[in-house]
């Protein structure tokens, strides 16, 4: 019996968000793929690249071949299933999302979807983050353009190789205008930030904080050759960014043995 190409799911939106579940309807709609979900039981937008070092974790099953992480990240869901669910032989490919909302530029430092990525290559898996940008005053999204995108991704993997060298990961996302898009490689963007704290009082007037949304504000990386992900995105197309886990700063290291000097 021939062996199925094994993919490992997650994403840090919880494991009953629609972009989660449009992502499995896709990829088992490609012939010879085994899917398994381990997700975050409970949102973890934003969490970034960590892990659950004081408490334990659990796995919840939800249905064949997916689980819920009670409590746990991204990195959590993909560190666990691969030291469990795979010990004997690794997932051939780890995709993270589909997110609700962009992963462009610095912000993905703080995502936990690309965080999902990250710890699939950390592993040797080859892995993709895949994002759905959207205006966020629609509460369900059209995941279709990314469902197409993914497929053709998984089958050019699937059938081929995985194009990047290891501890690399692609970083995809999709424009929220889903006319016909082209596939563009991009660089990360430079992302504007904004102090937007929201303070509220409870009945004892105690004060709470409630972190707001940056608006989508980039420019262009100064000396960057190329596009960005965020030139791509609003230009209408689907943007594929390599990310590299080192994130040593090569240029700067002369000048700082010069300044140790």
């Amino acid at each position: 019996m021939k062996n199925k190409y094994r993919i490992l799911v997650t994403n840090d939106d919880g494991y009953e968000a629609k972009g989660l579940l449009c992502l499995v309807e896709a990829l088992k709609e490609i012939e010879d793929v085994k899917v398994t979900v381990v997700a975050p039981a409970n949102e973890k937008s934003a969490c970034g690249h960590s892990l659950t070092l004081v408490r334990p974790l659990r796995f919840v099953s939800v249905d064949d071949d997916f689980y819920k992480l009670d409590d746990g990240t991204p990195s959590d869901c993909v560190y666990l299933s691969i030291s469990t669910l795979f010990e004997n032989k690794k997932p051939d490919l780890l995709i993270s999302g589909i997110n609700r909302g962009s992963n462009m530029g610095e912000d993905i430092t703080y995502s936990g979807t690309a965080a999902g990525a990250m710890e699939g290559v950390l592993h040797g898996v080859p892995s993709l983050a895949i994002s759905q940008v959207m205006d966020f005053t629609n509460p369900d999204g059209d995941y279709s353009l990314a469902q197409k995108t993914i497929k053709e991704l998984v089958l050019k993997i699937k059938n081929g190789t995985f194009p990047l060298p290891h501890r690399e990961f692609l970083n995809v996302n999709i424009p929220p205008k889903l006319s016909e898009a082209k596939m563009q490689v991009t660089y990360a963007g430079y992302r504007y930030y904004e102090n937007d704290a929201h303070v509220h009082r409870n009945p004892r007037g105690e004060e709470h904080y409630w972190l707001g949304l940056h608006p989508l504000n980039f420019s262009p990386r100064e000396g960057s050759a190329g596009t960005s992900d965020y030139e791509a995105v609003q230009a209408g197309n689907i943007s594929i960014t390599p990310i590299q886990l080192d994130l040593s700063a090569y240029k700067s290291m002369s000048k700082l043995q010069d300044w140790i000097d």
